[in-house]
């Protein structure tokens, strides 16, 4: 992505609010400790696929019903729903019993039907030890936003949980706090960030109260902390800056990069007015390492702070491939921050000077992929065909996950990257089949490139064979002439 090209206006984003959802974190007394219920999302879910978290979702019509008529807050109806679809559970007595199998199957076959059964007491719907424990809100990076409600229950008895009949997981088990952190630090697993944040303060607080959740619990509940930090990986957090970008993004990803006791540098910081600046600052200070450079992936202006508001916030050198950085990197050199190594990738194609850093814990990709929207190669200054060498080499590196500058991270890299790959090399052969079968302006050359995507932006279509054009030209496959394209 980048900013709007010149000359060209978009529609404004009207952002809907964001919808109400539950998840619950189930814990039980193991034999080492408190042990916490996680489930392994099957990787064909459209939200975090292939990571661990705790069952849920959103809030639903029938949700809504059921609390007005049985008198149970409508949060603990849907997580009371959702424990039973997701894992044949239901609350009883302090104990998650076994949900009759035909039961069950009514419910996932129709969640309306969770009512009528609860209401006559053939799933039970005791919420007894059920307590808000957090409060999250996705960030703005979102394409599709939730306001999250995180109950807890500590099972004193369960029976064993079953998979059967649903899509959600592929797998749950109990874990320790300490062992799944671990396991996430060590990027042996994925879990979404905000359930990272509240293990850690589970974990934490079970040191301070000798491993008793029901105290553990009944103190998060007065306070219900929400974490301000969005962690994608170990040594990867995120904050979010309001840009001028791209539509549907609206926000820049800046990131504190490094070890999270250590050396850290501070990614895109992005901000050109003062309240992104609090923000990035206040995520600066919270940080436990120390601060030792600014790092730009490249010069666009969505990317890049107002140097006045920057030199205000961070006394530190800046590095990037520019040649008026304080320090110029170039590919292959690595980066030792603390107790992490991160590569410097020089990857051209959207921007001459773009560069990506890896890492065990991922891949910081800039504008090489979006996590919300599509990225453009600028004509005169990209080149369509080098961007996508780049992805294919960026796909033969496997990368753990992908961080970039708009959007989510993105959990399942080699599916994203073959994805653009193809749709990219689909389109360029496109370009010149156009101008092959006689088409030389550039507004006919478009429409034929894009008449399989209809609800494109005619402008960016434009915008985006001329970028294909050019990059054919460079090649040696066609020439301009006065007309227009022709086969060279």
């Amino acid at each position: 992505m980048s900013e709007v090209p010149s000359g060209l206006s978009m529609p404004g984003i009207e952002r809907r609010p964001p919808r109400p959802s539950a998840t619950l974190m189930i814990t039980r007394d193991g034999p080492e400790g408190v042990e916490v219920l996680l489930g392994h999302r099957s990787e064909s879910m459209p939200a975090f696929p292939g990571y661990w978290a705790f069952p849920g979702g959103g809030v639903s019509r029938v949700d809504t019903t059921a609390s007005e008529i049985m008198g149970i807050p409508i949060h603990h109806c849907a997580i009371l729903r959702e424990l039973v679809e997701e894992l044949g559970l239901a609350p009883l007595n302090g104990k998650l019993v076994t949900v009759d199998e035909d039961f069950r199957g009514m419910v996932v076959d129709d969640k309306a039907n969770w009512f009528p059964l609860a209401l006559d007491g053939d799933i039970p719907s005791d919420i007894t030890g059920l307590r808000i424990v957090s409060l999250r809100t996705t960030p703005p990076f979102g394409p599709m936003r939730f306001e999250n409600t995180f109950l807890h229950i500590h099972a004193k008895e369960h029976d064993e949980f079953s998979l059967v009949g649903q899509t959600e997981f592929e797998d749950a088990r109990w874990m320790r706090p300490s062992d799944l952190i671990g396991a996430w630090q060590n990027n042996a697993i994925k879990v979404a960030p905000p359930v990272v944040t509240l293990l850690m303060e589970v974990e934490r607080c079970l040191e301070l109260m000798e491993q008793d959740m029901e105290k553990v619990a009944i103190d998060l509940e007065s306070r219900k902390p929400g974490r301000r930090s969005i962690l994608f990986a170990q040594g990867v957090e995120v904050v979010p800056v309001k840009t001028a970008t791209l539509p549907p993004a609206d926000h820049t990803n800046c990131y504190l990069i490094g070890d999270p006791e250590g050396e850290f540098i501070v990614v895109d910081p992005a901000f050109r007015n003062r309240e992104g600046m609090e923000d990035v600052a206040a995520a600066v200070e919270r940080h436990k390492g120390d601060l030792v450079a600014v790092f730009y992936t490249h010069g666009h202006s969505d990317h890049m702070a107002d140097v006045g508001l920057l030199k205000e916030a961070f006394d530190v050198p800046i590095w990037s491939a520019s040649p008026t950085a304080d320090r110029i990197l170039k590919d292959g050199d690595v980066l030792t921050l603390g107790n992490q190594e991160w590569t410097v990738l020089h990857t051209p194609g959207h921007h001459p000077e773009h560069l990506c850093l890896l890492s065990d814990s991922g891949l910081v990709a800039g504008d090489m992929v979006a996590g919300i929207g599509t990225i453009l190669i600028p004509p005169h200054q990209g080149d369509m065909m080098t961007y996508i060498e780049q992805l294919e080499r960026l796909l033969g590196l496997d990368p753990h996950l992908l961080f970039p500058s708009h959007g989510p991270v993105i959990p399942l890299p080699h599916r994203t990257l073959e994805h653009y790959i193809r749709h990219r090399s689909i389109r360029h052969d496109k370009v010149l089949a156009a101008v092959e079968q006689g088409h030389s302006k550039l507004e006919e050359i478009a429409k034929v490139a894009y008449e399989d995507t209809p609800d494109a932006h005619p402008s960016l279509a434009i915008d985006q064979t001329l970028s294909h054009l050019l990059s054919h030209e460079k090649d040696g496959n066609v020439r301009s002439t006065d007309g227009g394209w022709v086969r060279a």
